[in-house]
């Protein structure tokens, strides 16, 4: 399903990494924080009211109605909420951390919070993929502990096996799930010079070879974002429907998405741009553009205010921005052909305040 280059090939890919490749619908992105706008100006009582009855917080900054709908117009400067709102937000790495994630021009990355899932070692990469791609798992510290418990000791380097363990401290979230959004959607955020990124999520171990993965999923394709088809259903209203007899989220919290969807004139298509309307984002492979970058910021944003199930909210943000075309829309075939799926080990612990 998934053709790669042969091994020979592969060990010569050159990936373009010019600045900006595709659109220059967005010219310079400028993400909101407390450094230019102070936290709670006008009337901070009732900022903090409202920002305490939802998941907004010191990470996100609180992302009214208003700035919301302004969000998703397209203009050559625009200036978004895209989480690290403020120094106090939480989500803190250390500076050799830091340090060896700017390094990074190409990143492969995973996250396992609050002790969730044990770590898969990717298998099937290059050589030269070895020496050009980063591959970063993000625990916090139950994690560690739990691994530690297990024998998974990260080395002097900082390492366990290919993996560059990152340890967050200060989860801005109570939910484990919305922790992860932030590696999983904000990678531009994290890894802020490189030019491509590839998600995997904790239960899958990935088995392809990145650079080769790029090759054939972006630039073949000329797109700038690869994500799956979803395997079961073909529509977000479907979806929500799943999602509340799954017990995946509460009746009361889809449905305020939903309705606010409905509201916003969301279509019940099952199919957008001749692919399933629908998709699964345990991989996301992606170029690193300002548009790109907008798009998953926007998609951070709808996780924090509505339910942490991304696969409601992607459908609608890419609707919304109408000019994302180059999206590569692949098949779940595919996605079996780049992980090996392991399934959740263990549940992941809430934070306790």
């Amino acid at each position: 399903c998934l053709k790669l280059l042969p091994d020979e090939e592969l060990e010569h890919v050159e990936l373009p990494l010019t600045e900006e490749s595709s659109s220059n619908l967005v010219k310079r992105l400028v993400y909101l924080s407390d450094q230019g706008t102070p936290y709670g100006a006008g009337d901070s009582t009732d900022s903090w009211l409202r920002i305490n009855d939802t998941r907004f917080n010191l990470f996100t900054g609180h992302q009214t109605m208003d700035e919301r709908e302004k969000s998703f117009k397209v203009n050559e400067t625009a200036v978004i909420h895209c989480g690290f709102y403020s120094e106090n937000g939480g989500f803190k790495i250390s500076d050799e951390d830091k340090s060896y994630m700017q390094s990074c021009k190409v990143a492969v990355s995973t996250c396992a919070f609050g002790g969730g899932d044990d770590l898969y070692q990717p298998i099937g990469m290059s050589e030269a993929s070895l020496k050009k791609v980063c591959y970063v798992a993000f625990w916090d510290e139950i994690t560690l502990a739990a691994q530690e418990l297990q024998g998974n000791k990260i080395g002097d380097d900082g390492f366990i096996g290919k993996w560059r363990i990152v340890i967050v401290k200060n989860l801005p979230f109570v939910d484990q799930r919305l922790n992860g959004k932030i590696p999983k959607m904000l990678p531009h955020r994290l890894f802020p010079h490189a030019k491509y990124s590839i998600w995997v999520d904790s239960k899958s171990q990935f088995r392809r070879d990145p650079l080769g993965v790029i090759e054939a999923l972006l630039l073949r394709t000329n797109s700038v974002l690869a994500i799956s088809e979803h395997g079961a259903r073909s529509s977000v209203y479907d979806e929500a429907k799943a999602v509340v007899r799954k017990h995946k989220a509460t009746p009361e919290e889809v449905e305020v998405q939903i309705t606010q969807y409905r509201k916003d004139g969301l279509p019940a298509d099952k199919r957008f741009n001749g692919r399933k309307a629908l998709n699964e984002a345990s991989v996301i492979v992606r170029e690193h553009t300002n548009l790109t970058n907008m798009l998953m910021c926007l998609w951070f944003n709808e996780v924090v205010r509505f339910t942490s199930r991304d696969q409601l909210s992607f459908p609608y943000v890419l609707w919304r921005l109408k000019v994302v075309k180059n999206i590569n829309t692949f098949p779940v075939c595919t996605r079996k052909d780049l992980v090996n799926s392991m399934g959740h080990i263990r549940k992941a612990k809430p934070l306790t305040n």
